[in-house]
């Protein structure tokens, strides 16, 4: 809860992770002796400001995430869901079960994004409720290029202007479920939140984030994210 306003959150967690190889999903890999799903999910759960939770599974691993939760006792996650079959789908589906907590601010955050601080998903949200939606995000450190289909390089934007967003990005209730109702109805889909929130007309700010925070995609990130708990000495 900030200034009167009741903050969920919502995971996504429904992907099957092909870039990772292997039979398991990859939020059900182990790091630090527990899944990465459920390290995620106690970052929200220890996060003061958040007051409520919907996570969304593929039907299949419902009854998985379910058990996950009850065995760690996790109390702020309301629902779980099931998600579609892409992203955005399953953000859509859990919008509508947090709809039904009367949220005022909604922080939307990948479930395979463990290293998030409560610092990072208290100012993201604290910006959101001031300027309606908010992403954290970082610096490129390396130059980019706008490719072509034939892989020629097209321009090369000012690096200082270039950021890589990652996740929670928190939106204004209403104003999200405005721009998912836009997109779902023009069948368009984005690769975020903010870029929906963006195709609407209205700006997202943004919170300089860290490094730590990678999302875990493939078995390249899952070393470097047995690194990164080792430094912050995961429970």
């Amino acid at each position: 809860m900030i200034n009167g306003k009741k903050v969920g959150a919502v995971i996504p967690a429904a992907g099957r992770g092909s870039r990772m190889g292997g039979v398991t999903s990859k939020q059900f890999l182990e790091l630090a002796a527990s899944p990465i799903l459920l390290h995620t999910l106690r970052r929200f759960e220890r996060a003061a400001i958040v007051d409520v939770i919907v996570v969304a599974a593929a039907p299949d691993l419902l009854p998985s995430v379910t058990l996950l939760i009850r065995k760690d006792g996790l109390k702020k996650i309301v629902r779980t869901i099931e998600g579609g079959d892409k992203r955005q789908d399953s953000v859509w589906n859990a919008l509508g079960a947090l709809a039904e907590h009367q949220v005022d601010i909604v922080a939307v955050h990948d479930g395979v994004r463990p290293f998030v601080s409560e610092k990072q998903v208290t100012d993201v949200i604290r910006t959101a409720v001031q300027e309606r939606a908010a992403l954290l995000a970082v610096r490129s450190k390396e130059t980019v290029k706008i490719v072509d289909d034939r892989r020629t390089v097209r321009s090369t934007p000012d690096r200082n202007e270039v950021w890589i967003a990652q996740t929670p990005q928190a939106f204004d209730m209403r104003l999200l479920v405005d721009a998912y109702e836009s997109a779902m109805s023009a069948r368009f889909y984005g690769t975020d939140e903010a870029g929906l929130v963006e195709r609407i007309g209205e700006k997202v700010s943004v919170v300089e984030g860290s490094y730590d925070n990678i999302k875990i995609t493939t078995p390249e990130d899952l070393e470097l994210a047995k690194i990164i708990a080792n430094r912050w000495n995961f429970d």
